[in-house]
């Protein structure tokens, strides 16, 4: 019998990789704003705004065996530049939509499923610029290790923190030759990320093979956050 994973905003980016690795072995429901892709795929799509939306549940089979939350925000900008509005809009997005999305969706839960969030390596690692971000991202790290400790061994949950990936998300960050060099050379393995590093995490833990992993926090960031090679 095919699993189910429900994946939310998985039209684009790394959510696109997800889903397109995923689809021939399992029944795939993509909550998202957009189809984008997803037309060419065998996925059932449910249109969903996190932002605004409370999710149907009517359209989500009773069980659910992996779970991943995409959507997020990129907000740079030095510390006396962000209104307080930034701040609670990142953490919108970034962590009260994701407790909005699981309250709804938890217990449908099989036993021995997964559920995957995304941070940053701003959460883990102090970097100029990265105040609202970070903080937002913080709080999914917490929220991560308590759910998984609330909820074991039923739920495995883990949060996967990258650096900057070339996304559409990105793309302001990466819109010419030299942004993507000066990016590329921060890190000690001299590239930014794909949808595919980051989503071959995910897909390890949405699989058997992380059976004994929970409440990790797990970076996927070209050694930026430890390793110091300049």
């Amino acid at each position: 019998m095919k699993k189910n994973i429900l994946i939310i905003g998985g039209s684009y980016g790394i959510g696109l990789f997800i889903v397109q690795s995923l689809e021939k072995d399992f029944h795939i429901y993509v909550a998202s704003r957009t189809k984008g892709e997803l037309n060419r795929l065998n996925v059932t799509h449910i249109l969903f705004d996190a932002a605004t939306d409370n999710l149907n549940l009517n359209l989500l089979p009773e069980q659910i065996h992996g779970f991943v939350y995409m959507p997020g925000s990129i907000e740079l900008k030095p510390f006396k530049r962000i209104g307080l509005e930034t701040f609670k809009a990142d953490m919108e997005i970034n962590f009260f939509n994701l407790v909005k999305v699981v309250k709804d969706i938890i217990s449908r839960m099989a036993d021995n499923s997964s559920m995957v969030f995304f941070s940053s390596v701003a959460a883990g690692s102090g970097m100029p610029f990265h105040t609202s971000i970070a903080a937002s991202k913080g709080a999914i790290e917490g929220f991560t290790r308590s759910l998984a400790a609330e909820y074991a061994p039923k739920i495995r949950v883990n949060v996967i923190a990258p650096s900057i990936v070339d996304t559409p998300l990105a793309s302001k960050l990466l819109n010419n030759d030299k942004k993507q060099e000066n990016m590329s050379n921060r890190h000690p393995l001299k590239r930014i990320g794909n949808p595919q590093d980051i989503g071959n995490t995910a897909l390890f833990l949405l699989s058997d093979k992380s059976s004994w992993i929970t409440g990790q926090v797990i970076a996927v960031d070209g050694g930026i956050s430890t390793l110091k090679t300049n």
